[in-house]
């Protein structure tokens, strides 16, 4: 139950417009498996596929925006992707003034869950 709260903390912190990108990106993740959770991991949400950490969100302290983190990024290719110097991770910036680019959003989180569903990531 502590678990819930704090996550639903997480985003009741965060400031505006943030918030509301986060908590919309937070449905998005959401809706796209049942198999999707939601838990906070290093302080912030992590989304997991069948218990593997598959994606979180966070805001870029550089850019002053909210993001995207892809687990296996580096398995993904797609040009709204950037590396930066993780050397795993690909993150999706985005402006929190401006609408969000749901369709993207939605086309890489169901090319990083069929990593997990085609085996090329091992499950438990």
């Amino acid at each position: 139950m502590n678990e819930i709260k704090d996550i639903d903390n997480f985003y009741l912190k965060q400031e505006e417009p943030f918030r509301s990108c986060l908590l919309a990106l937070k449905d998005i993740i959401l809706s796209q498996d049942a198999e999707i959770t939601n838990v906070l991991k290093y302080g912030m949400p992590f989304f997991c596929y069948k218990q593997k950490m598959f994606c979180y969100l966070w805001n870029h302290k550089k850019y002053k925006q909210p993001y995207l983190g892809m687990v296996e990024g580096t398995r993904l290719d797609h040009p709204k992707l950037i590396i930066e110097k993780r050397s795993r991770m690909k993150i999706m910036l985005f402006d929190p003034n401006e609408d969000l680019p749901i369709e993207t959003i939605e086309v890489l989180l169901k090319k990083a869950i069929n990593l997990y569903t085609s085996g090329e990531i091992k499950q438990k």
